[in-house]
This record gives structure tokens, C-alpha cells and sequence, in this order.
């Protein structure tokens, strides 16, 4: 317990700054002109649909090649906290994971290069943030697709199925989202899904535990201060990995799916990723799939279809 702890804090204390030999400042992808948006709050059902795919340079992407301050390089919004899906391999020292690889993925379609990317570390609830300030072109944060969110950021079509479920430790007598988390002190991230659903029904738990980073959450449970995580069961899994002495419990309780975020106006970069999207879902979603989350995650056979709103 005490190495997962020391390993966990580590990640945990991450500077929030440009990563991979970025320089920290502020990168600053230009929006393209607006041809389409996605349904409004009142209309929304299917958040996960998306504009169609198209493989054209639009303003944005041609602005994110000749920018001044940051020219060639996409600049993008991730996790670092997250075992398995954007962490930083203490022995290689390189930013890994199932985000990682799609990010690279984006870069050498884009850019002509995976490794044109300078990374920013983004807390939970400053994705949106980050994105409308200009801070990053995009963010790949197993960040899950919602209507409230569609409101602030575009988003690609969905790339990972996912739900909430429970992270508890060994010896837990609760037994999932019921009854059983009566009297229990719960963890979740500041502007997550997890606490939203929450809020909705917390069972009769305590959940004033609120966090930046979900992986702060872990610590949290490793020291005995919470009783339960309640995060997306994609994430979970990578903890429970991470740490033996903690358990998923319980089935998940919504159906959620991840997009990569992008500003409102950014259509033209939208529909590029839901491009690369397209042929990623062919073979590079199932390599890295197979890679890092397959043997935590054996109720996935593979990626979500894409779902586009101007079917």
C-alpha cells in the first residue's frame, strides 16, 4: 500500500505546465469559421454525434501550422494522473497511454509527425477552461460527452464506451451504487460526471469530497479518509492496476462515451479528427487497446460507431 500511495502522490504532484520540452507559454489554436453546431441543450439526446469527417486544411488547422508562437505543433490538453490511459513512464520518462496514442495519432495526421505535440497537463475541471481560453488546440482527457458540456465545446465523435462505477478498497462491505453507501464518505472530481451523478442520487452518502485531479481521489482512499471513488469504471480499472489493494465494485451505472474536445468554432478541426477517428477505429484503436486496457477491461470488444449529427 505504501509504494501505490508513493506512486500515486507522484503522479498526483505533476507540475501543470508544457510537457515533453514545451516551454510552459500559452499555445493558441485559431478557430475556423462556424459552418455547423451541434444540437442545442433543449435538443439535445445524442450528444455523441458530431460533424461528418473531412481530411481538408481548414482555417484552424492551416492557423496551428503557421502560428508564430507554437508553428508545426499541436498543442493539446491531457491527463497525467491516469495509469493506463496519460501518464509519464517513470523509466522512459515519455508521456504514455491509451489518450496518448490517439493524440499521436491526431499529430501524425495532421502534422505529418506523432511527435509533434506539446503536451499540457489540464486538472479535471479546467478542460473546459483550457479549451475556451485558447490554451490548448484540443483536449484527449477521457473526457465523457455530455449535453451541458456540447454547450461550451465540440466535440469529435465518441472513441471509448465507458460508465461510473465504485473503486473500494479490499474488505469494503458496500456492494455498489444501492443502499450501501449510506453513511459513506465518497470522492470525486471538481466538475466530473461521477459528482453530477451524484448530485442526482448519492444514496444517502457523504459526497463534499471533491478534488482537481480524480487520481487525487486514490490517494485519498489509500489514507483512509474516504470510503469509496466514484469515477468512470475506464479509469477505475487502470487504478485498481495500479493498486492491488483496491477493488471495483459494483456494475456501472450510466452509459458514458469519451470524445476529444475542441472549441465551438473549430468545425474544420473537428471534422479532421473525426477523420483520423474513422481510420483509427480500423487499427490503431484495437492495437492500443490490446496494449494497455484489455486486460482490465474484458467487457469491451471494441470502439463506439460514430454518430453524426448531419446524418
Amino acid at each position: 500500500m505504501a509504494v501505490a500511495c508513493l506512486l500515486t502522490a507522484l503522479f498526483v504532484l505533476l507540475p501543470l505546465q508544457g510537457m515533453d520540452g514545451a516551454d510552459g507559454s500559452v499555445g493558441q489554436g485559431g478557430p475556423g469559421v462556424a459552418d455547423a453546431t451541434h444540437a442545442k441543450a433543449e435538443e439535445c439526446e445524442e450528444p455523441e454525434r458530431s460533424l461528418k469527417p473531412s481530411g481538408a486544411d481548414g482555417p484552424t488547422v492551416k492557423d496551428i501550422k503557421t502560428r508564430k508562437d507554437k508553428p508545426n505543433k499541436l498543442v493539446v490538453g491531457v491527463d497525467l494522473n491516469s495509469y493506463l490511459w496519460g501518464f509519464r513512464n517513470p523509466s522512459t520518462g515519455k508521456l504514455e497511454g491509451f489518450d496518448i496514442d490517439l493524440v499521436r495519432a491526431i499529430a501524425e495526421d495532421i502534422l505529418g509527425d506523432p511527435d509533434k505535440v506539446i503536451f499540457r497537463a489540464v486538472p479535471t475541471n479546467q478542460r473546459v477552461p483550457a479549451i475556451q481560453s485558447g490554451q490548448v488546440d484540443m483536449i484527449v482527457r477521457s473526457m465523457t460527452i455530455t449535453c451541458d458540456r456540447a454547450k461550451e465545446v465540440a466535440f469529435s465523435t465518441a472513441y471509448f464506451r465507458t460508465g461510473q462505477q465504485l473503486l473500494v478498497p479490499d474488505g469494503s462491505k458496500i456492494t455498489g451504487y444501492d443502499g450501501s453507501l449510506q453513511g459513506k464518505k465518497l470522492c470525486s472530481a471538481a466538475g466530473s460526471t461521477a459528482l453530477a451523478e451524484l448530485k442526482k442520487e448519492s444514496h444517502g452518502a457523504d459526497i463534499s469530497t471533491t478534488v482537481p485531479n480524480q487520481l487525487d481521489c486514490l490517494v485519498r482512499l489509500q489514507l483512509g479518509q474516504v470510503d469509496a471513488v466514484v469515477t468512470d469504471s475506464a479509469l477505475a480499472a487502470g487504478q485498481a492496476a495500479q493498486d492491488p489493494t483496491v477493488r471495483l465494485e459494483g456494475e456501472t451505472f450510466t452509459e458514458e462515451y469519451y470524445g476529444v474536445a475542441m472549441h465551438k468554432d473549430a468545425t474544420d478541426l473537428v471534422r479532421r479528427v473525426n477523420k483520423v477517428l474513422e481510420d483509427y477505429r480500423k487499427s490503431g484503436w484495437q492495437t492500443s487497446f490490446k496494449k494497455w486496457l484489455a486486460d482490465d477491461l474484458k467487457d469491451i470488444d471494441g470502439p463506439p460507431s460514430a454518430k453524426y449529427v448531419d446524418d
